[in-house]
């Protein structure tokens, strides 16, 4: 007589094998910016910073960022989120506070998004922060006037897109 394995019960035990390591394993950790928060208790004093270690960056509508330094508002110059546009601009400042200030960790970046903005714009410049090393930005809201030049610069911006 021949004898007859049975393997059910086997293949039921792969299976819950199976089962228990993919429960049980752990598939990606996601990935986090820690940012540091400010005191929420209220100063009488606000800190003052030279304006000369700043950089204003006002991001706008249809990726495209409006900076201007320190606070030289007439000056408004218009770049994008490409590797030769907003990354030349803190690497320049950079450059300029580390020549006049003696270290280019001085530079303070002023992040201020506007409402017409997405939110994968600020990631970008988060990370445009990470990737320079820029340890000392902001985030904080455009003033009435930085919004009224940004809608006026990015019409002007857009005819000449549209025009070229």
């Amino acid at each position: 007589m021949s004898t007859r394995v049975d393997l059910t019960p086997m293949v039921d035990l792969g299976f819950l094998l199976i089962t228990f390591f993919i429960f049980t394993t752990t598939l990606s950790e996601p990935k986090t910016m820690s940012l540091t928060v400010p005191s929420d208790k209220p100063t009488n004093e606000p800190t003052t910073v030279p304006k000369g270690k700043t950089l204003n960056l006002i991001l706008g509508p249809h990726n495209t960022i409006l900076y201007y330094m320190g606070d030289e508002q007439d000056k408004v110059a218009t770049t994008n989120y490409a590797s030769s546009g907003v990354r030349n601009v803190i690497l320049q400042k950079m450059k300029e506070v580390a020549q006049h200030y003696g270290d280019a960790k001085e530079t303070i970046i002023l992040i201020k998004p506007l409402e017409s903005s997405t939110y994968q714009n600020l990631v970008a410049i988060l990370d445009e922060m990470a990737i320079n090393g820029v340890k000392r930005y902001i985030l904080m809201d455009a003033d009435s006037r930085e919004k009224s030049f940004s809608a006026n610069n990015l019409t002007i911006h857009t005819n000449i897109v549209k025009n070229t």
